[in-house]
Parts: structure tokens; C-alpha cells; sequence
């Protein structure tokens, strides 16, 4: 609810955010692939980057869960709009619950995917990535685009 909260309120400012909830299938285990929930923040700062945040929580349904709280940062290869084909960098934690013990280790990460608009303001985003510690993940986000009203952007929030 924080999430979207926080989502609503920098919708009323107009900023060039896109927030995602989206599910992923990983090797975030060390034994068992494991399913999991990808939340995503993110910040155009220019025509072809944006900067962000990202959460995903991971579970292979035994005895494993991780969550990786990460900062991003993605390029856009040229299309108007912030959208089409991206290569992304993730840097932050990952900390694995197993056995009663808590691990907490770097995580760091490389991500290639495609933001596809769906209308004016909502786009799916499939994804892959590699890195450590989870070897890989492929997923999808859907999401809402919170641009400002400019010529320029094809997909815009008009109140």
C-alpha cells in the first residue's frame, strides 16, 4: 500500500516515473529454482537513462527466501517515449533467510529486456538477467508510466 501510495502522490506532480509489480522465475536458490515478486521504481533523467529502485522477493517453496532491495541504473536504446529495447545495471543486497540464519551479501547484476506500451500510460516489460548470487531470472512487469505532458511523450497522463 506504501507502494502505490507513494506511486499516487508523484503522479499528482508530474514527474517522468514508472512504477511495475511483476513475477519472476530465478535461480535464487542453492538448490531449486524459486519463484518470485518484483516491485520497480524508476526515473527518466534524460532521453535515454533513468535511474531507480527495485525489490524482489524470492521463495523456492522449501527452505529458502531472498529479497533483493536494488538501485538501477537503465539505458534505453533510441526510441522516443522510454520504451522499446534496454540493457540495465542492478547493484545492491541480497539477503537470504535459510535455515534459521540470515546472509546478507552483494548483489550486482546485469538485466536486457523490452518496455512494450500498452496505451496511453501502461506498459509489460519482459525481462532477463544475470549475476550474482542468483545466476539468472527471467520475468515480466506490468506498470504504470507517470510522464509529463509533453509534445514529445507519446504516452501521457492527462488529468
Amino acid at each position: 500500500m506504501l507502494f502505490l501510495f507513494a506511486a499516487t502522490s508523484l503522479f499528482a506532480q508530474e514527474k517522468k516515473l514508472a512504477a511495475g509489480l511483476g513475477a519472476e522465475w530465478n535461480m535464487n536458490s542453492r538448490e531449486y529454482f524459486a519463484g518470485g515478486a518484483a516491485l520497480s521504481l524508476d526515473y527518466n533523467l534524460s532521453r535515454f537513462f533513468a535511474l531507480g529502485l527495485g525489490l524482489c522477493a524470492s521463495a523456492n517453496f522449501s527452505d529458502t527466501v531472498v529479497l533483493e532491495p536494488s538501485a538501477l541504473l537503465r539505458r534505453y536504446f533510441p526510441r522516443k517515449g522510454y520504451t522499446g529495447l534496454f540493457a540495465q545495471l542492478d547493484a545492491g543486497a541480497c539477503i537470504i533467510f535459510e535455515d534459521e540464519e540470515t546472509t546478507p551479501l552483494f548483489m550486482g547484476g546485469l538485466r536486457a529486456g523490452y518496455r512494450l506500451p500498452l496505451g496511453q500510460s501502461l506498459y509489460v516489460e519482459p525481462y532477463g538477467r544475470l549475476g550474482y548470487p542468483f545466476v539468472f531470472g527471467v520475468g515480466v512487469v506490468a506498470g504504470i508510466r507517470l510522464v509529463e505532458n509533453k509534445a514529445d511523450a507519446p504516452w501521457t497522463f492527462r488529468r
